[in-house]
């Protein structure tokens, strides 16, 4: 079940990646419903996001620790 979770919040992060405030809110959720070990995972997926869409960088004070 928690790998779905996973997945459909990637799927979502990845429809949502052309607006940076509803991106943004959408990270912040999966960092409350994601295991510790799929956060690290989602920190890779959302840093190849940033890559090909910078304006998203600003979303990665979420993620630090």
């Amino acid at each position: 079940m928690a790998r779905a979770m996973f997945e459909y919040t990637k799927t979502v992060l990845d429809k949502v990646s052309f607006d940076t405030l509803l991106f943004c809110k959408e990270v912040q959720k999966a960092l409350q419903r994601l295991l510790p070990y799929e956060i690290e995972e989602l920190k890779i997926f959302i840093e190849s996001l940033v890559q090909q869409n910078p304006k998203l960088n600003q979303c990665l004070v979420y993620l630090k620790p």
